[in-house]
């Protein structure tokens, strides 16, 4: 063999090892590497509650430690949790400390984020995520948290929770059954059931069927993301999004921006959750509508597209696994979310 010949050799079988190294992973049928699936969790073990964002009490935590409880699970209390610092549940190193600290413990098997509101960009930077993507535990919220899921996973490929947290956990004696049964979705997903949902189809949906990854949370959020080291990665993904108290205008920017930075072209499904939106201002009428804004940014994309899907700032806002194989069915008549695990 000649000596260039070796070296290419050498150099191709040193990386093939160094990829199976990393084999646990998994690849899906596009080569990318597939989400790694926290353990999920059993009878006895413990999820952390933790602030990272907006200030929240331990009353208002009371709720959903007793639900957690009930479940069987044992529930840490972190230091964050009461501590205020303007509108934020700490300073950015009280709170910092506290995510760390949880994520590093090996004895939690999950983590709850107590609530959304404003603060994870500010630390998000500073979180040591090494010894966290050798061990993964299940992070779990919403809102905020969306740095969290995008963030984790574009740089670890770890699948984790969008849900309802701490302060959306109703009082039992006055709960709603559409809000038992949206905190119900969070025990089965962190028990390990494969979720589905199925609704009535909007009007508006382009239908069709897919399998891929879903990634998505509040949009927002994934907007500020754009163009940093969180950034959500959407190509060959089933993406959904959802926010509130946002303008029409504002609504259809953050969709350009989706569009313009290329997370829609490549998509294999788009997801449109529950938008709160905010009353045009009299004279400042937009004259579009949120089903009109998406569609034209889609317009030219052969994927299916669902509106009012059960997720978001509402009391319909069900679990969903991030970064977890999914089947997304769009007919006529309905359409059907499946997880794959």
């Amino acid at each position: 063999m000649k000596r260039k010949q070796f070296i290419s050799s050498t150099v191709l079988t040193l990386g093939s090892l160094a990829l199976l190294g990393k084999s646990s992973y998994g690849f899906n049928k596009n080569g990318e590497r597939r989400s790694k699936i926290p353990a999920y969790l059993k009878t006895g073990d413990t999820i952390g509650i933790t602030s990272p964002a907006g200030y929240i009490s331990a009353e208002d935590c009371k709720d959903a430690v007793t639900t957690l409880q009930s479940w069987g699970y044992k529930i840490k209390i972190g230091s964050s949790i009461g501590k205020k610092y303007f509108a934020l549940g700490g300073t950015d190193e009280e709170r910092l400390a506290d995510l760390q600290n949880m994520l590093d413990d090996d004895s939690l098997s999950a983590i709850m984020c107590a609530r959304g509101g404003y603060g994870l960009i500010r630390i998000i930077d500073k979180l040591n995520l090494k010894k966290f993507s050798r061990k993964p535990k299940w992070i779990i919220g919403f809102s905020d948290v969306t740095i969290l899921h995008s963030h984790i996973n574009r740089n670890f490929s770890i699948a984790t929770i969008h849900s309802k947290m701490c302060n959306s956990f109703p009082i039992a004696t006055n709960a709603e059954p559409i809000q038992t049964e949206t905190i119900d979705s969070i025990r089965k997903c962190l028990g390990g059931e494969k979720m589905s949902y199925t609704f009535s189809a909007n009007s508006n949906n382009k239908t069709g069927k897919v399998s891929a990854e879903l990634v998505g949370g509040n949009l927002k959020t994934l907007e500020s993301l754009s163009g940093t080291a969180s950034d959500i990665i959407t190509a060959n993904k089933i993406l959904f999004t959802e926010d509130t108290g946002e303008y029409l205008y504002s609504i259809d920017r953050m969709f350009w921006n989706l569009k313009r930075t290329g997370k829609l072209s490549q998509l294999a499904g788009l997801i449109i959750g529950g938008f709160k939106i905010k009353p045009d201002d009299a004279g400042e009428e937009f004259g579009k509508t949120l089903q009109e804004i998406v569609l034209e940014k889609v317009s030219e994309y052969n994927y299916p597209v669902c509106f009012d899907f059960p997720v978001g700032h509402q009391k319909n806002n069900f679990a969903v696994k991030c970064g977890v194989m999914h089947q997304l069915n769009v007919t006529a008549n309905s359409v059907t979310l499946n997880s794959l695990a």
